[in-house]
């Protein structure tokens, strides 16, 4: 039924014009606004919905992942920017989590969503 679909995500925030300056301006991602919502512009056609809710609950999982080619200069880049990384158990004194898998850093958006950049180096 839905193979053909152009199916896409979406999360709730609780002010759109915080998230869209973030997103927008902290972020880099290009954003559009229509019907009091945010469309993000993820690379690959890969748009995601951004919709208000005044009930909002963050989301205690990571709603968005950022691959990056070298992830110590991604989260330098970062704080440079004003974002704090999340301090979970066993990371590193940045933030970086080194154990198993791909260095990954978390930090969350103004509604508090958790996102994520995570090492990916280019094939």
């Amino acid at each position: 039924m839905f193979e053909h679909s152009m199916a896409f995500s979406g999360f709730s925030v609780d002010d759109i014009p915080a998230a869209k300056k973030f997103y927008g301006e902290t972020l880099g991602v290009r954003v559009s606004e229509a019907n009091g919502m945010l469309t993000l512009h993820l690379a690959g056609d890969r748009d995601t919905l951004v919709y208000p809710k005044p009930n909002h609950e963050p989301a205690t999982y990571t709603i968005l992942n950022f691959p990056v080619d070298e992830i110590e200069a991604a989260v330098d880049e970062l704080v440079g920017r004003g974002i704090s990384f999340e301090k979970y158990d066993g990371l590193d004194e940045r933030g970086i989590n080194r154990r198993g898998g791909p260095p990954i850093a978390w930090f969350k958006d103004p509604a508090g969503n958790v996102l994520s950049v995570l090492e990916q180096p280019p094939a």
